[in-house]
């Protein structure tokens, strides 16, 4: 659908369902960063967790390209309600396999298929619905209920344990709020329909359409989100192993997070998309940066390591808002919806593909090895944030020596 297609706008009741759907599916994601903690249990070590974690790129890669079809046939919203059903299969699996092997990678697979195509069409559905100057706003919004979800994902499993539940407890609560969330979906689609407000069938992506995005500026974002998924699937796969290693709660590492992601998208975002966006990305990437430094030096310190997890949070968490918008917003006309299935792509490869290869860092060389690596990581989104504003600065004095 072309930016300047006519949209009907999503009133308060539908968007709050939005907003909480979103919180229920996401807490199947957040807890799996429990899986290393669920795999050493059984027998295994961080490179099999990361393993079973980027099986999920494979399903993933394969529904982000998919979904655009799917939707175009069944709905957008309904097809989330499906995508539960895949979430809540996961959560079972998790937390029933009796062994660290083929079947959690299997499991994995599953997850991969329901996140994949959530994460997808979540944004795209409040694309078609919200006119582009309120996008930004309206994605960090959704955003900051995801992160609630994510970020509630290994609390719930920090609480099992201390009220000496199992682990696997936090992964049967996943299949719980997976079915309620695609069920408030599923409401949602009957709603929009009722409603008359049914999508035009554009979400489709094409090796055409893709040759269109990538040529656009919407390449950046698209690049940056990558790396930021890179970045945030580190970490947070392996917190757990990184708070053992420094005698820490991991629980603390989550609760800074979240924190600082939910308020700054909640709270901030409005403030920084008045701002130039290329200066607001600056500023949100050094954050980022400067919380691996911290990860990487300080290393005896509760209250450092808690400050660098709201770090992160805060830079991460408004630089995704930030670029999400970009890329809606720099697609070539009529390729929106085609510009964030690309975007969620590079998301899910960077965020369950990295951790195949920081679970193999960790295992050979030790949990700094792949703090190094995340910080050339965050250092290159610095970069091309700098280019991006250099570029501009060239060609304000090209246009303006030629007048």
């Amino acid at each position: 659908m072309s930016d300047t297609a006519v949209r009907t706008k999503v009133d308060g009741g539908e968007f709050a369902v939005l907003c909480i759907g979103g919180f229920l599916l996401s807490i199947a994601y957040g807890v799996t960063f429990l899986i290393p903690v669920l795999v050493g249990q059984r027998g295994g070590n961080e490179a099999l967790a990361g393993l079973i974690i980027s099986a999920a790129t494979v399903s993933t890669v394969i529904l982000v390209i998919l979904s655009g079809h799917i939707a175009d046939a069944i709905g957008s919203a309904r097809a989330v309600a499906v995508a539960g059903l895949f979430l809540a299969v996961s959560g079972l699996g998790f937390a029933t396999v009796p062994s660290a092997g083929l079947g959690l990678i299997i499991v994995g697979l599953i997850l991969g298929i329901g996140w994949g195509t959530f994460y997808t069409l979540g944004p795209i559905l409040v694309a078609a619905l919200v006119e582009p100057e309120h996008r930004i706003r309206f994605f960090a919004l959704l955003s900051g209920s995801m992160m609630s979800g994510i970020g509630a994902g290994p609390i719930i499993g920090r609480t099992a344990t201390g009220w000496s539940m199992p682990i696997e407890t936090a992964f049967a609560f996943a299949l719980f709020s997976s079915l309620a969330g695609g069920a408030l979906y599923f409401w949602l689609h009957l709603r929009l329909s009722n409603a008359g407000k049914n999508l035009p069938h554009v979400n489709k992506i094409s090796f055409a359409a893709a040759r269109q995005v990538i040529a656009s500026p919407a390449i950046y974002s698209i690049v940056m989100v990558g790396i930021g998924g890179a970045i945030f699937g580190g970490l947070s796969s392996f917190q757990t192993s990184y708070a053992k290693a420094h005698d820490f709660d991991y629980s603390l590492f989550f609760i800074g997070f979240m924190s600082a992601a939910i308020a700054s998208r909640l709270f901030v975002a409005g403030y920084v998309v008045k701002k130039d966006p290329f200066y607001s990305l600056l500023v949100l990437t050094s954050l980022s940066l400067t919380s691996i430094l911290l990860f990487l030096m300080v290393t005896s310190s509760q209250l450092a390591y808690f400050g660098a997890a709201a770090m992160l949070g805060l830079g991460y968490g408004l630089t995704y808002s930030v670029i999400n918008g970009l890329a809606a917003n720099e697609a070539p006309t009529g390729l929106m919806p085609q510009s964030l299935l690309l975007f969620s792509l590079s998301y899910f490869i960077g965020v369950f593909g990295f951790p195949l290869i920081a679970g193999n860092l960790i295992v050979s060389s030790g949990i700094q090895a792949m703090l190094h690596v995340l910080l050339v990581l965050a250092a290159l989104n610095s970069a091309i944030v700098l280019v991006r504003i250099a570029h501009r600065a060239t060609i304000g004095k090209a246009s303006f020596a030629g007048k």
